[in-house]
């Protein structure tokens, strides 16, 4: 039997007991791992401590709705997805931030460092007085050192200039007048694909690509106000997920268990028992496609975050599960996204490889960035954040005029 040694408290170290903010942070991680049934622990948590259940409702982190259950406040859901993003972005790659800025010019952020010569239809507020009255100077002068040069077929100064009201004044001609310039920052629709079949389960794969969602969620609400934002979470079917229903996701629990499946679902007619654990990307692209299609931004996207090949494809009504992976089912799930590329649509895939030999995942990933023109990559769940960030902001960096 081991032996402990145990030293008399002298009181040096008082305990402190955890905040609320500390019991929180806790706590969602659990959701993240294993979404809405940890709501449930709240309630033999406030059977066993109502101390700290009455702590969490006083900082306004979870309430009760009218029967009794617990839920995460709107404040609770801003603290989970800020605190996701600051645990992809430290302190050292914190310059990578920014708006979706293109090398496009027009109307946008006025960029203060940079002008260029007035040209009909500029904005007057974006007037660079400085330089204005430098040019006018110049020009009075004699100098030749205009900053800016003449434009072709510009008026005279007895046409559009100020004309001197005494011998102090300035004559300025349109030729003098010069603008800040702006960086074009377009707003973007981006619906995100995220796996919750079966296996996402597995190593914290699910829990990974949901934080990297979350963090997504405040990165657009802190910055990007313009953009539309939606995900969608696929399975056997495809659903739209709601920021709380992110929130409380998690993955469909496997219930058939057969090595081959062949099965045929009825959309209209579904039987009693539907297994819901099959990777399910052809829904999620229709989905996808219908939901982009109504937005009227110029740059729009789909970003796929995936563990599997798809297992499930959609023929009219019918719901297709097929096990092990099969070539009409990759057919088709390519198929549909090449509509959606051609439609307009910027992809971005990336397949999660980590418990098994993912050789065919990532054929299939390279075959889906091979017929819509996008980009893939392989990583695990603890290393995607960046690559999907960076590839949320710079796939839509392209004007696009659909």
């Amino acid at each position: 039997m081991p032996t402990f040694e145990y030293s008399r408290w002298d009181d040096s170290e008082p305990f402190t007991p955890q905040s609320a903010d500390q019991v929180f942070d806790q706590f969602s991680q659990y959701l993240m791992d294993y979404g809405e049934e940890m709501l449930d622990e709240l309630e033999h948590l406030e059977e066993s401590h109502p101390d700290v259940i009455d702590m969490l409702i006083k900082q306004g982190y979870v309430e009760k709705d009218r029967e009794g259950k617990f839920f995460i406040t709107p404040k609770g859901m801003r603290r989970v997805e800020n605190k996701a993003l600051e645990a992809l972005f430290d302190i050292g790659n914190k310059d990578k931030l920014g708006r979706h800025d293109t090398e496009f010019r027009g109307p946008g952020q006025t960029v203060h460092e940079e002008s260029k010569p007035y040209e009909f239809g500029d904005p007057v507020s974006n007037l660079n007085m400085h330089e204005t009255l430098k040019n006018a100077l110049h020009r009075s002068q004699g100098s030749g050192g205009r900053e800016q040069g003449p434009k072709a077929g510009s008026q005279t100064s007895q046409a559009h200039g100020l004309r001197p009201v005494g011998t102090s004044a300035i004559n300025i001609t349109e030729d003098d007048l010069v603008v800040h310039d702006t960086e074009y920052q377009t707003s973007c629709a981006t619906v995100v694909l995220l796996d919750m079949s079966g296996s996402m389960m597995r190593y914290g794969k699910f829990a990974g690509a949901k934080r990297v969602a979350l963090a997504m969620q405040a990165l657009v609400r802190s910055r990007y106000q313009s953009d539309f934002l939606q995900f969608v979470g696929f399975y056997t079917y495809a659903s739209p997920l709601s920021e709380r229903q992110l929130l409380y996701s998690a993955p469909k629990p496997v219930s058939l268990y057969d090595p081959v499946v062949r099965l045929k679902i009825d959309l209209d007619n579904p039987p009693s028992f539907v297994p819901e654990h099959f990777t399910n990307i052809h829904a999620g692209l229709q989905f996808a496609r219908r939901v982009l299609h109504r937005q009227p931004a110029q740059n729009k996207q789909i970003i796929i975050i995936t563990d599997g090949e798809p297992t499930a494809h959609v023929e009219g009504r019918n719901v297709m599960l097929i096990y092990p992976p099969a070539e009409k089912t990759a057919k088709v799930t390519l198929a549909e996204a090449k509509r959606c590329a051609d439609e307009g649509l910027h992809f971005a895939s990336f397949a999660l490889i980590e418990d098994y030999f993912y050789l065919e995942l990532v054929n299939f990933v390279e075959r889906l960035a091979h017929v819509t023109g996008g980009v893939s990559a392989t990583c695990n769940a603890q290393d995607m954040g960046n690559m999907v960030i960076n590839s949320f902001v710079g796939g839509r960096r392209q004007r696009r005029h659909l």
